[in-house]
């Protein structure tokens, strides 16, 4: 039986009897700008107050003399929220990918990079409450802003609709990460690209080695590490050679990428 997270009584709590003050005051042309964006999201709000509250940047509160509720407890919420959700469809979609792959997969889908670029496809930015000294110093377009923002819209939606309205929402926004990423592994190689990568600097033959096979017959791990000349370069486990190759070829691009890094500080 799901959980009944909607709010219906504005006075249920202080905080909440607080962030109606500011929908209580605000001018008819902001209201308009709402209505707009509830368009856009392609979700219109039980409790505005919520919406407003998603939308009201930390620095606000410290600017005026009415403290009102920032979004960050909202944001809080829905990174948990997003990452439920986007857990379970990346789980449901890609049944041949293990643990690490789907931490990878997820890991790239709700970076402040994705949200961000979702937030600026909404015009999320356009409708922030800020304070004076960060509108001035381009608060409406800061990546960490609009990335900060959309959770908090997702957390919101959440406490005003439940699981499954939040759910919808972001698959919806998310359909096109979700089928980009897709193409992303299925064309991924490690393997190859651990290869063409070694071979631009030298001949030697790279060797993957079995060096553990466990578990039942109906459940067998395989171990496995992935070496260079006398180096190994990456270990890796999976449920057949195969898969046990790829994840020490993914391990052994990562090292090499880390070892890059330091070099290049």
């Amino acid at each position: 039986m799901e959980v009944d997270t909607r709010i219906t009584v504005v006075n249920k709590t202080k905080n909440i009897s607080r962030q109606m003050k500011l929908s209580d005051r605000i001018e008819p042309r902001i209201v308009d700008n709402l209505e707009r964006l509830q368009v856009n999201l392609k979700y219109r709000f039980r409790e505005p107050g919520l919406l407003i509250q998603a939308l009201t940047h930390p620095s606000v509160p410290s600017d005026t003399n009415d403290p009102q509720p920032d979004n960050q407890r909202l944001e809080f919420l829905g990174d948990a929220v997003l990452q439920l959700v986007l857990t379970h469809a990346l789980f449901i979609m890609h049944e041949n990918l293990e643990e690490g792959q789907l931490s990878k997969a997820r890991a790239c889908i709700v970076g402040e990079p994705t949200l961000a670029a979702i937030a600026r496809g909404l015009e999320l930015g356009s409708y922030l409450f800020l304070s004076h000294g960060e509108e001035i110093n381009g608060g409406r377009n800061r990546a960490s802003s609009l990335a900060d923002a959309m959770e908090a819209v997702i957390g919101a939606v959440f406490l005003d609709g439940g699981y499954n309205a939040s759910r919808e929402f972001i698959l919806a926004l998310f359909n096109g990460e979700l089928q980009d990423l897709e193409k992303k592994i299925v064309g991924f190689n490690p393997k190859g690209e651990l290869q063409e990568l070694l071979q631009n600097s030298s001949s030697e033959k790279i060797e993957y080695k079995i060096e553990a096979v466990t578990g039942p017959d109906h459940g067998r791990c395989y171990e496995c590490s992935v070496s260079y000349g006398d180096k190994v370069l990456g270990r890796g486990a999976g449920k057949s050679k195969k898969t046990a190759e790829a994840a020490a070829a993914t391990e052994a691009l990562k090292n090499l990428s880390d070892k890059k890094a330091l070099r290049n500080e």
